[in-house]
């Protein structure tokens, strides 16, 4: 049996590969090379694989491939009619990030929401040593005591950012993307309705024809001015270019984002002018990625490599 790994370097090199040799030969790719893409995995029984697209320009030439097997949970890069029509299984992962992102999210918020950057720098500058007095006023910051917590996608992660609000004394209320979610232990609401209430607003959702562009710049108005905004779902979900007028003219609090519509980031992305840290924070899609749960998401996939061989494949994708 031949394995390929596509993507290795999404997973980072202080993963260890090495438990894919029990199943074959294993070649791995750091990177994806699109004019080498499609030669590179035509001898594959197995792909491992995280954004490439798998559609018939790349999979034809793949003649022996039975089973395609995902670094992530997301399946948008699949194009399951052809792998239906060829009888190719799909399998995913997943919950192996939640806590690492839940965990990341409240980095996002504290940073922000309590003014960390401006904190961080004035004592880095000297300036603390030249203080008359003890602390420091020149910057307002507020509890998250008392406040109202709005997720949008009350999914795995979701729940979990729920449950660490509560601790916190905050007040949950949700919006069902989808309008299937019903949770008994939060209020659930319109989405009108959470951006209004909501001191923070906690994206968690997939991207869907319904959640792209979900927050515009009509909504973005209907914040509260001093309210903060954080996007650990998907980044077409927010408009940039109305995130970023609505920060630069004070229309919101602040907002911490971990994913952009374009990732790497664009040159030209909008948000590059907001320069106020206290602001706003961007990290390079990294909310998923620590080291336990990178570890993890390797581990799912050698189970279901090892579920898949021995006849009763788990993780599958319908």
């Amino acid at each position: 049996m031949k394995i390929v790994i596509m993507e290795a370097n999404t997973l980072g090199n202080d993963v260890d590969l090495g438990m894919f040799q029990e199943f074959g030969d294993v070649v791995i790719y750091g990177e994806s090379n699109p004019l080498e893409n499609a030669e590179r995995i035509k001898d594959a029984d197995v792909i491992i694989v995280n954004k490439i697209p798998m559609n018939e320009d790349i999979l034809k030439g793949a003649t022996k491939l039975k089973l395609i097997c995902l670094t992530a949970t997301g399946t948008n890069n699949i194009d399951f009619t052809y792998t239906e029509k060829r009888g190719i299984s799909v399998a995913n992962v997943k919950g192996y990030s939640t806590q690492s992102v839940v965990q990341h999210t409240f980095a996002l918020l504290f940073y922000v929401y309590e003014k960390l950057a401006y904190y961080d720098q004035y004592v880095k500058s000297g300036d603390y040593t030249r203080s008359d007095i003890f602390s420091n006023f020149d910057v307002k910051f507020h509890e998250l005591y008392g406040k109202t917590f709005g997720i949008i996608g009350l999914g795995e992660i979701g729940q979990g950012v729920a449950k660490i609000a509560e601790l916190f004394g905050c007040k949950v209320v949700y919006y069902s993307t989808s309008g299937k979610n019903l949770n008994s232990d939060y209020e659930r609401v319109d989405l009108q309705t959470l951006l209004k209430i909501s001191d923070v607003v906690s994206i968690h959702a997939p991207l869907t024809k319904a959640t792209t562009n979900l927050i515009g710049e009509a909504e973005l108005e209907m914040m509260k001015p001093d309210a903060i905004l954080l996007n650990l779902g998907r980044g077409a979900i927010v408009n940039q270019e109305a995130l970023a007028n609505a920060l630069l003219a004070g229309k919101i609090g602040g907002a911490g984002l971990d994913v952009l519509t374009v990732e790497p980031m664009l040159a030209d992305n909008p948000l590059l002018k907001v320069k106020d840290s206290t602001r706003l924070i961007i990290t390079p899609h990294i909310a998923w990625a620590t080291v336990e749960a990178r570890n993890r998401c390797a581990k799912e996939v050698y189970f279901n490599i090892k579920s898949y061989l021995s006849g009763e494949p788990r993780n599958i994708v319908e």
